[in-house]
């Protein structure tokens, strides 16, 4: 399950997940929400809480953050990822080198850090 951060700025997505994300996190919340940003902005800043809560994905919730990333590559400004999660953190700074935009990996004590990091 996800849910909305609303602390944030107008151009930022933050996302917190608990439990399994699914196909349907991305295609109900995740994906309209990038998108009604990119109406708004040119580039979206993002925020991906994976807290404690968090046991991981379905196949087609991966499959579905690959096309999102994908079908706006180049909109992506800043990407914050927080977790604990060691294979997480490991993927997202590997996937970081290929991105064009800034990308940071936090710890899930770091959560006000991430926040602030990208939305300035």
């Amino acid at each position: 399950m996800v849910e909305r951060l609303t602390d944030l700025p107008d151009n930022v997505v933050g996302i917190s997940a608990t439990g399994k994300v699914t196909a349907q996190d991305y295609e109900s919340t995740i994906i309209p929400a990038v998108e009604d940003v990119l109406k708004r902005h040119d580039r979206v800043r993002f925020l991906y809480h994976l807290g404690a809560a968090f046991d991981g994905f379905e196949a087609a919730a991966m499959w579905d953050d690959a096309k999102l990333g994908l079908a706006h590559f180049a909109a992506w400004e800043r990407v914050a990822m927080v977790t604990d999660v060691d294979w997480l953190r490991v993927a997202m700074k590997v996937m970081g080198v290929v991105m064009p935009g800034h990308m940071r990996v936090f710890y899930d004590s770091e959560l006000d850090e991430a926040k602030r990091w990208v939305a300035e």
